[in-house]
């Protein structure tokens, strides 16, 4: 009889501890910049399980409602994103790092040169190519259509022009999309690789535009470090 008693006291005990580990409390904690202690003001702190947030203040304190067990995503802009994980009810110290500043020189760079080549088809269109070499059915058509601008689209040389710069204009947006997350830059910034190492790595873990279309400075940073891990190893193994 009391083995079974100490048995249900021990069970109710832990009950009760697993209860108040999924209780919610309030979280206070602080965002430091790594490096050189300075506190970081309007940082934002997201409790991912309730996509729900908090601001850090002027002395980069900040409460969040949040259980044990919950991620939060610390994020400010020039600083690395991070994600900890609440263990204990304790405050927390966040600490960022500064981030490379390559990711919006390449999108500024990147939108210059977008700009640039929709100059280029706009004059293509000013030189009388108006469907980039790809003319619709619908001017074949005896009711308002164009057969003359039909197959001028078609076989005529400045419509043929236009037709290969879109090909090329489309994969150049998609390189543009992609350089923004991979580039030499920031795989130096976070990966020890150099040289010859750095340049085939950047060709053989070049992601596809499929990849990066959701991807935050955060997902790019995660995908260098873990693909640079990947290459490394394998060097290790070959050598």
């Amino acid at each position: 009889m009391m083995k079974h008693l100490k048995i249900i006291l021990l069970l109710t005990i832990l009950m009760q501890g697993l209860t108040m580990k999924a209780q919610d409390f309030v979280l206070k904690g602080v965002v430091i910049e790594k490096g050189s202690n300075v506190r970081i003001a309007l940082a934002e702190i997201t409790n991912l399980r309730i996509k729900m947030g908090a601001t850090s203040n002027d002395i980069g304190m900040f409460q969040l409602k949040v259980r044990v067990g919950d991620t939060l995503l610390v994020t400010k802009k020039n600083l690395t994103d991070q994600k900890l994980v609440v263990n204990t009810d304790d405050d927390l110290v966040v600490y960022l790092q500064r981030g490379s500043t390559m990711l919006e020189e390449v999108t500024v760079k990147g939108q210059t040169k977008k700009q640039e080549m929709e100059g280029i088809k706009r004059d293509f269109k000013r030189n009388g190519s108006f469907f980039e070499g790809k003319p619709p059915l619908v001017l074949l058509s005896p009711f308002g259509g164009s057969p003359l601008t039909f197959f001028y689209e078609l076989f005529g040389k400045t419509p043929a022009r236009a037709r290969n710069f879109n090909r090329y204009y489309k994969k150049e947006l998609s390189l543009i999309e992609v350089d923004k997350f991979f580039n030499k830059s920031l795989v130096s910034n976070h990966t020890t690789l150099t040289g010859k190492d750095l340049d085939k790595f950047l060709l053989d873990y070049y992601p596809t535009r499929s990849m990066t279309i959701n991807w935050s400075n955060y997902d790019a940073v995660k995908y260098i470090k873990e693909s640079a891990k990947q290459y490394t190893d394998t060097l290790k193994h070959t050598n």
